[in-house]
């Protein structure tokens, strides 16, 4: 009885990546069928079909698709298919997405060709996959950005810059001088280590600092 076939598809837009990874498959066994693509417009048409697939090696950035929204639209229409990201994208957040997205394997394309084989036969097996350096990655902490805290007054003070008001009716709207408006503003520049009013205010916004 000969063996069951192991059916492997490959997204990723590099040619030599594709062939290179197609013939390291097929080269291993004469148990695993390759299909290939190099578009997800074209990878999406083919999964109409309902086709038979066990392992998806997905590149992370595609010139039509993303890998992470691929992955999780893949899952859940087709959760038994195991993903495998195949990147150069090592990002923590982007590794963590992935992983959150239904991937069970995450691999740089740097990965010997004997990793790469036997983390796609550990992944049919039900094992999550993934290669020394994403495994340094995901355990390194990562570091929080600090900012200094606000007062009260420079409080105050952001939320009316924000507003557009000029330094003459921020001076009259809390009682002080134009001076020491400015002195605040100023202030404010340098503790939160930028250039201008607009850079301070971005900050402010992204950071949720209010």
């Amino acid at each position: 009885m000969s063996a069951r076939k192991i059916n492997i598809v490959i997204l990723d837009d590099h040619p030599i990546v594709l062939e290179g990874l197609k013939s390291l498959l097929l080269n291993h066994s004469t148990t695993i069928a390759v299909q290939t693509f190099s578009s997800a417009l074209n990878f999406n048409k083919f999964m109409e079909e309902r086709p038979s697939v066990d392992i998806l090696l997905l590149d992370i950035n595609l010139p039509d698709g993303n890998g992470l929204d691929i992955c999780k639209n893949l899952q859940a229409q087709h959760p038994l298919i195991k993903v495998i990201a195949l990147s150069n994208q090592i990002e923590q957040s982007i590794i963590r997405q992935m992983f959150d997205n239904g991937a069970c394997g995450f691999l740089l394309k740097s990965t010997p060709s004997e990793k790469i084989i036997s983390s796609i036969l550990d992944a049919l097996q039900g094992q999550i996959v993934m290669d020394s350096e994403v495994m340094r990655i995901l355990t390194t902490p990562v570091q929080t950005k600090t900012f200094p805290a606000l007062t009260k007054r420079e409080k105050q003070l952001i939320a009316l810059l924000a507003q557009g008001k000029t330094t003459s009716t921020i001076a009259e709207e809390l009682f002080l001088s134009k001076f020491t408006i400015d002195t605040y503003r100023k202030n404010l520049l340098q503790k939160f280590k930028v250039k201008n009013t607009s850079e301070l205010l971005m900050l402010v916004v992204q950071e949720n600092l209010l």
